[in-house]
């Protein structure tokens, strides 16, 4: 079973998600064309990261990541955020979560 800071760094990983996700559109900076999918890679990568860390299973964790990218973009479609749903945005953080997955794995893999 995990310690704590596991279990702190996934939950510091969720509160940055939810506030990368869902800051009003007036909140979110001006940057170059593709960088908010990068941001929303690198978040679903470190959300699979600490979820694995804190001891999540490998499908249940992807199974919710999944459900989360694509909940997280209809909300942002339907609610007064000013922001808009995008299915790439949706795709880059299955991506996100994939590739925290395999980053797991080959860290696991190359500690033993």
């Amino acid at each position: 079973m995990p310690g704590a800071l596991p279990r702190v760094a996934f939950g510091v990983a969720v509160l940055v998600s939810l506030v990368v996700l869902f800051l009003p559109a007036s909140g979110v900076p001006t940057a170059p064309p593709g960088t908010d999918k990068v941001v929303h890679l690198v978040v679903f990568a470190a959300l699979a990261l600490s979820g694995r860390w804190a001891g999540l299973a490998r499908l249940p964790l992807l199974l919710g990541l999944v459900a989360y990218a694509v909940g997280s973009e209809v909300l942002q479609g339907a609610t007064a955020l000013g922001r808009s749903a995008s299915v790439a945005d949706g795709l880059a953080d299955v991506a996100g979560a994939v590739l925290g997955l395999l980053l797991w794995s080959a860290f696991t893999r190359r500690a033993r």
